[in-house]
């Protein structure tokens, strides 16, 4: 379960996410944590804020459809 305390850090990630898809190793490099309290990445990946997809040789990281609504529900920037 999402910690409400946490949601504008979730938000953050997919709104820099949805700017352009990221390489997998960058955004484990600048959000995964080993803090409990503070599990932005897994909160937004298990609630399907953002996923992984293979692109010919690269590992990225997408927004998808219900993350740009989350953001645009909450007067976020979403690309594309």
């Amino acid at each position: 379960m999402t910690d409400p305390k946490n949601e504008p850090l979730v938000l953050d990630l997919v709104e820099w996410i949805a700017r352009e898809p990221r390489d997998y190793a960058e955004v484990m490099e600048a959000w995964r944590t080993s803090c409990p309290k503070l599990a932005i990445w897994e909160d937004a990946s298990d609630r399907g804020l953002v996923v992984r997809e293979r692109v010919a040789d690269r590992l990225l990281v997408v927004a998808t459809t219900l993350g740009r609504r989350l953001l645009e529900t909450n007067g976020r920037r979403s690309a594309g």
